[in-house]
């Protein structure tokens, strides 16, 4: 699997964590990702009961108002063309994800926070349980999010509620097939070089005069270096006619061509994200100020251990939060830490 980041040379996984992650990859229940090759697709619309992975209990559910920020990866050739929790057959190249609550199947708007950029994906299959992490998408939705080399992603997960409820209505009319409302977008062609600047010729009147050459000062008076015959002495003599006023002499600039940036591939927007996106590990959330500050203390010789206050539907909820921590690599390591120090709900957040 390449979801938690083994493109960008980090797997997630302590060897308890690498155990946890191949129980998730070997089964066809709800841990999906599931092993063996398959015949014949059998989609259907799926929720699923409570199960447990590795000590945590995740609890499907119709979640229409699902908006989550966090560490997003990729899995792609190992499970290709093998079943999903929902039945499908999974396709590396088309816009799929893994999740580990959300009904299947869902649409869901993954934005990159790292770049801007937002795609629509179908969820079809359980998943991600490295437990740094809140979605595995299919490879050809990484690239088009732009981090497939990088492996992971700060990202914003949220629900599109009337699209997840039309292909859950095609799911249970037709048999689960609900693929036909996010197609493959096309394959990204590559970019040629950017066009030189273009600039075209002046025009003569303000092309640079001839050069006469070096000028010495014992050489008497300049002449043009021409064989043409010079006026007669009487001629210069001669009264000259008047001349022509002198037309003003207006400066052209060349245009500057600047060359086109590339369009976005096809199914991909441009999306304002915050500015900070900045990584913590959230021990737990609580109810009660004091039970929050008790974990802090707790969990204060691991980092900087905060409690944060916050509302969630009217109600006052205390969260306890390490950071914020530079890199998804250093995430990963303290979050294996405080999940040791007895708080296996501990995950990481992007704020």
């Amino acid at each position: 699997m390449r979801g938690g980041g083994v493109a960008g040379g980090i797997w997630f996984a302590a060897s308890s964590l690498g155990l946890l992650l191949l129980a998730g990859c070997g089964t066809s229940g709800p841990g999906g990702y599931a092993a063996g090759h398959s015949h014949a697709a059998h989609p259907m619309y799926k929720v699923g009961a409570p199960y447990e992975i590795g000590g945590v209990w995740y609890y499907p559910a119709v979640d229409y108002n699902y908006d989550e920020t966090g560490i997003a990866s990729w899995y792609g050739e190992q499970f290709d063309q093998k079943y999903t929790a929902n039945g499908e057959i999974f396709d590396l190249n088309e816009l799929t994800a893994a999740h580990r609550t959300l009904p299947m199947p869902s649409i869901v708007e993954v934005a990159n926070l790292d770049n801007g950029r937002a795609l629509r994906v179908r969820v079809n299959d359980r998943g991600p349980f490295a437990r740094g992490r809140i979605l595995d998408v299919s490879r050809r939705a990484a690239q088009l999010l732009g981090f497939d080399m990088n492996g992971t992603a700060r990202v914003r997960v949220r629900i599109l509620k009337e699209d997840s409820i039309r292909v859950a209505e095609l799911a249970k009319r037709n048999g689960g097939d609900s693929r036909v409302l996010v197609a493959e977008a096309p394959s990204v062609a590559s970019v040629a070089a950017a066009a030189a600047i273009s600039r075209p010729t002046p025009p003569a009147s303000l092309q640079t005069a001839p050069s006469y050459g070096p000028v010495s000062a014992s050489a008497g008076p300049m002449r043009p270096l021409s064989s043409a015959p010079q006026p007669s002495a009487s001629a210069a003599l001669a009264p000259f006619p008047p001349a022509p006023p002198a037309a003003p002499i207006t400066a052209v600039h060349a245009p500057v061509v600047v060359p086109e940036l590339p369009p976005l591939p096809e199914k991909v927007k441009m999306v304002p994200v915050k500015s900070s996106g900045r990584i913590f590990i959230q021990a737990g959330a609580f109810s009660l100020a004091e039970n929050a500050q008790r974990v802090r203390s707790r969990i204060a010789g691991l980092g900087s251990a905060q409690v944060l206050p916050a509302s969630i539907k009217g109600a006052s909820i205390y969260r306890v939060r390490l950071g914020p921590v530079p890199t998804v690599e250093q995430a990963d390591q303290l979050l294996i830490r405080v999940i040791g120090s007895g708080y296996p709900e501990a995950r990481i957040v992007v704020d």
